[in-house]
């Protein structure tokens, strides 16, 4: 894949982040506008009913207009959530809340203006695939992939959105926090030296599990539970470990060029915890030498921490705090205005609209995102795996058909339970 070459990820990332930073520092109140923009909701859970209340938050003449889900129960519910807090402008009648594996189509073909994809991670690069080519503006949660390929298609969707003039953001939003921006420019512009490693951690008591139903298929099963299947979520290092990963590629305006890890399940071994792992802790390596030792962790009664810290020859920068210390004394710390990153990422996204200003994050978006799957398939495989090698695999986690009662890729044995990802014996390419 001779188009994915480091160089042109490096320009590409530092165009973004500058973009970005940009929007941050510049956008922090609602243009006075009421002009229309009409909203359609792909993923119908928490993160996408969220996404669509915080984008009508921003300001009048947002409207919700159509809605889709793999379930229709997911529909209704997120429909009588957002109706509760942004009534007067849902405007979704049943001819346009649709269900099943096709309901993406449906909905973006409304006569919608931009396009939420937040269902399970997997789906994202099909259904952006297929919003570009409509040519509707696209926000999209992270992670956007589960693997390689799916990767290498986002970038190529990213890429036609530029050509299309269509906005194309992605849900990682401490791009969006003015106290992130700062300390990522501080540390850009020399206060720690030398940048020599850092520290990563998103360390938590981990999520919810959904037991069996009686008459669910296995597809239905997996779908409702896609926390627990890799190529729904991608495991937790890629779910969501990726904002802490992301943050070190965005200071470093570049990428790990390896990685090796080791993890596994100490606690997470219940019929209902599918495949996952629910611990990391991978060492990343870019091309300058430097160093991420990351920890991911879904284990209850620990220490939790959600957190990042950079080292430089000069002093550190923790930007969970956002403070940098030099020579054991606190040098600077960020006390400019704090907002929330989820609504302000649609602060920036609706002002960009209202002034004509188009962004494009989907490359940040796909590399942060391959950096995340880089650590998973070292961890998974036991071995060093090389950026080349993580981003050009054709391990491709899909089903052959999207249907209910098609096989996902992985099945239970006998006992319901499945097989569990073995460094030594896996082969991730």
């Amino acid at each position: 894949m001779d188009a994915f070459n480091r160089r042109a990820f490096v320009k590409a990332s530092a165009a973004a982040g500058a973009l970005s930073s940009i929007n941050a520092f510049s956008v922090s109140k609602p243009t006075a506008n009421d002009t229309e923009i009409k909203i359609a909701l792909v993923g119908c859970g928490g993160r996408g009913s969220g996404a669509i209340v915080q984008a009508m938050n921003v300001r009048k003449g947002i409207k919700l207009v159509a809605m889709a889900d793999a379930f229709g129960d997911k529909v209704e519910s997120s429909l009588a959530k957002v109706t509760k807090v942004h009534g007067d402008r849902v405007d979704v009648p049943e001819s346009r809340r649709f269900s099943g594996f096709d309901a993406y189509k449906k909905a973006i073909d409304t006569d919608c203006d931009l396009v939420i994809l937040a269902t399970p991670p997997h789906f994202r690069p099909i259904h952006l695939e297929y919003a570009v080519n409509k040519k509707k503006h696209v926000f999209m949660e992270k992670p956007v992939a589960v693997d390689g390929p799916g990767v290498r298609s986002v970038i190529e969707s990213a890429a036609k959105a530029k050509s299309n003039s269509t906005m194309l953001a992605v849900g990682l939003q401490r791009r969006h926090q003015f106290d992130y921006n700062e300390s990522v420019a501080q540390c850009q512009d020399g206060a720690i030296g030398d940048f020599q490693y850092a520290e990563v951690w998103w360390n938590s008591g981990g999520v919810w599990t959904r037991p069996r139903q009686d008459g669910q298929s296995e597809m239905e099963y997996q779908m409702r539970n896609w926390y627990y299947f890799n190529w729904l979520c991608g495991d937790h290092i890629v779910e969501q470990h990726i904002h802490n990963l992301d943050v070190i590629n965005w200071m470093k305006n570049g990428f790990p060029v390896k990685a090796s890890g080791m993890g596994g399940r100490q606690v997470r071994n219940g019929i209902d915890n599918g495949e996952i792992y629910d611990h990391f802790a991978v060492t990343y390596e870019y091309a300058d030498g430097s160093k991420m030792f990351s920890q991911a962790r879904h284990i209850p009664n620990c220490d939790n921490k959600v957190s990042e810290i950079a080292y430089g020859t000069k002093g550190t920068c923790n930007f969970g705090r956002h403070s940098i210390t030099v020579g054991g004394k606190r040098s600077w710390r960020f006390r400019g205005k704090k907002v929330n990153g989820h609504q302000h990422e649609w602060v920036d996204l609706i002002n960009s609209l209202d002034k004509g200003e188009i962004y494009n994050e989907g490359e940040y978006g796909a590399y942060s995102t391959m950096t995340a799957i880089l650590g998973r398939m070292a961890t998974y495989y036991g071995k060093e795996i090389t950026w080349e090698q993580a981003l050009n695999s054709e391990l491709k986690l899909s089903p052959e058909t999207y249907a209910w009662d098609a096989n996902p890729p992985t099945l239970p044995n006998k006992n319901g339970r499945y097989t569990i990802p073995m460094p030594g014996k896996n082969k991730p390419f």
